[in-house]
């Protein structure tokens, strides 16, 4: 088999729509509205897509990692822009492991955002 494979977005959920946009477009998401309840947010090459759709064991089972350059630096900036205080989010601070670090964070649905940077 022959990947010649350009992205990959997941799809989420969320449970106010509204919020949910305001939050990614506070992380520095950039917003492509794609119709009333869809859209997709992008940051370079990473895209992933919201919909105003919600179902709680869904939502909560969803996970998703982004590899970052220096995951204690990214916590430091995702510290500085107050989510937890407007949006009423969990912020975990950086875990060191064996495979390297990561961060923690739940959008404001309980999606888990991971953001890790691995061991060189």
């Amino acid at each position: 088999m022959n990947h010649k494979i350009k992205s990959i977005r997941p799809f989420i959920g969320a449970e106010d729509f509204q919020t949910s946009r305001s939050f990614y477009r506070d992380l520095g998401f950039e917003e492509t509205v794609l119709d009333p309840k869809f859209s997709v947010f992008k940051v370079g090459e990473i895209a992933f897509y919201l919909q105003d759709y919600y179902d709680k064991s869904w939502i909560e089972n969803t996970m998703i990692f982004i590899e970052v350059d220096n995951a204690e630096r990214y916590y430091n900036e995702l510290l500085a822009l107050n989510l937890t205080e407007k949006y009423g989010v969990k912020l975990t601070p950086t875990r060191h492991l064996d495979w390297g670090s990561e961060c923690f964070l739940h959008d404001p649905s309980g999606v888990l955002w991971h953001f890790g940077e691995f061991k060189k």
